[in-house]
């Protein structure tokens, strides 16, 4: 399993480390313990650009998953960090848990769960996965 964090911005320190254990707990918890997966971090410009190529959503969003299905690897996540800053002062989060929550709504994306079409399922298990991965961990409740 290898987990590559990308850091392609600088407003926002990321603790790489902490992601790579995060992503790791969660692949295991929703059974993908050997997956490997590409985390990046950009600017609010770089992923409306890829949203605007992907999505033809000329609009900044907060992550972007590109799943892969090579053997083991599973994808690309992309986060932005400007938009993740925002969320997370808007919910008073702190920085770290608003990009933990995005890490685990990517994996979900790349191992084939869809909230615009899945009936709540995605919602349900990311949800578990937050109270397991990060309330455990932060002493916080879910949003």
């Amino acid at each position: 399993m290898a987990i590559e964090v990308i850091n392609r911005q600088r407003a926002a320190r990321i603790e790489r480390g902490a992601i790579v254990a995060l992503a790791r707990s969660a692949l295991a918890l929703i059974g993908k313990p050997t997956a490997s997966v590409t985390i990046a971090f950009v600017r609010d410009k770089a992923i409306r650009k890829l949203n605007c190529q992907f999505r033809r959503r000329d609009r900044a969003t907060d992550v972007l998953s590109f799943p892969a299905r090579e053997n083991d690897y599973l994808g690309d996540i992309v986060i932005s960090a400007d938009t993740a800053m925002k969320q997370a002062q808007e919910a008073c989060f702190a920085f770290e848990r608003e990009v933990s929550e995005l890490v685990i709504h990517g994996l979900l994306h790349l191992v084939g769960y869809d909230h615009e079409t899945d009936n709540g399922e995605m919602n349900r298990l990311e949800l578990k996965l937050r109270r397991e991965l990060l309330d455990r961990e932060q002493g916080t409740g879910d949003r």
